[in-house]
């Protein structure tokens, strides 16, 4: 048995202090009194800082100057080796709208890795988020309108033993038969992102089978007060709804909003771009130039383009410009988006059971350890 010791301990609905966690063969065993701790115990000091579960990202397109487009295993390597530097303990590698024989390349590389995944000395991949290519052109945002599809249902479920989570805008499925014979067929989680639908053809689709919202206020229709949009579906119907935690993409003082209307449905994502983890510059997306300066990245024509976000530091920007007590916003990024995937039975949280799949911090979370199934896969 495994201790970790001198640590507020992020649990799902509370932190506790004054306790231990107790992990063996990679599973978690249960919070204990840290004075009921054997002498001699094989022991990790948290050192006062914060001992929560290990953080999920549903929407990352690169890091460290690797594209999951690039369709390399060995740049999946390197993605999930920085990753895991900031917590993130699993992740789902996230194609953009590109040509389908890159998008395809791309799936086969996720397949080439995805076991390995499980014990090399980064995060582990979850399955992939494909971000279109089934989008409105009149939302594309970053992605490009020459590549953009018809929603295509024999795709996503031929290619579900890796695609988990899909990102398309329901207007362009005529009927929501697509839609319906995914969420009938497979286990793929449908997102509605880059879209334009008014806020009746988003209200229905949830109930042809939409379950959550990509990148809330971003590239979709926006909330007014006699037109609500995409944004005003996701935020009365009962979907999941990502949102990028820059204080960029969406301006900080709605956190406190968001947070109130959607709750355990909220899931935060970084989008995070091959440039994240580098110094400013000029860098790809999907074979397009992005200029990364002052925290923003941009296409040439001045679209933002993804974020360079830390997930751990998402957490935190959330929790310093809220209300919310650290352990919700925590949540937002672990319990949320394991929930989300239907994999919240093993991951997620600090509960007897499941994957020892954990991370500490410092006093203003900053990543010192990364455990993955009770290894210690990043230590600063």
């Amino acid at each position: 048995m495994k201790y970790i010791v001198n640590g507020q301990i992020i649990l799902k609905d509370r932190i506790v202090q004054g306790m231990a966690l107790a992990y063996e063969d990679g599973v978690i065993k249960g919070v204990t009194d840290a004075q009921s701790v054997p002498a001699g115990a094989d022991i990790i000091d948290a050192e006062g800082g914060y001992v929560a579960p290990g953080l999920i990202d549903v929407h990352i397109h690169g890091y460290l100057g690797k594209d999951v487009c690039d369709g390399d295993p060995e740049g999946l390597r390197t993605i999930a080796g920085g990753l895991v530097k900031n917590g993130v303990t699993g992740f789902l590698p996230t194609t953009m709208t590109v040509d389908m024989k890159v998008i395809n390349a791309a799936l086969d590389s996720v397949r080439a890795v995805k076991k390995e995944s499980e014990s090399w000395n980064g995060s582990a991949i979850l399955g992939v988020h494909a971000e279109g290519p089934f989008i409105n052109p009149k939302k594309k945002g970053a992605q490009e309108e020459r590549f953009i599809l018809k929603p295509d249902a024999k795709f996503v479920t031929d290619n579900s033993d890796v695609i988990k989570y899909i990102t398309l805008a329901p207007e362009m499925d005529e009927d929501f038969a697509a839609i319906r014979e995914i969420t009938e067929k497979t286990n793929v989680v449908v997102s509605m992102g880059h879209t334009n639908a008014d806020y009746a053809t988003a209200y229905a689709s949830v109930d042809a089978g939409v379950r959550s919202t990509t990148h809330l206020f971003n590239a979709m229709s926006a909330l007014g007060h006699r037109n609500p949009g995409v944004v005003g579906a996701a935020l009365t119907r009962d979907v999941y709804t990502e949102l990028i935690v820059d204080t960029y993409h969406v301006d900080k003082a709605l956190f406190p909003m968001i947070l109130k209307l959607k709750g355990n449905r909220l899931v935060f994502i970084t989008d995070c771009l091959p440039a994240g983890g580098l110094p400013e510059g000029e860098y790809t997306l999907g074979g397009q130039k992005v200029f990364y300066y002052g925290n923003l990245c941009k296409l040439e024509d001045g679209t933002i383009a993804g974020s360079v976000l830390k997930l751990n530091k998402g957490v935190w920007n959330v929790y310093k410009n809220s209300d919310a007590p650290l352990w919700q916003c925590v949540r937002c990024a672990s319990l949320n988006p394991a929930t989300l995937l239907g994999i919240r039975n093993r991951k997620g949280s600090l509960e007897v059971g499941k994957d020892a799949d954990i991370m500490i911090t410092d006093t203003e979370f900053n990543v010192q350890k990364t455990i993955i199934g009770g290894t210690v896969r990043y230590e600063a």
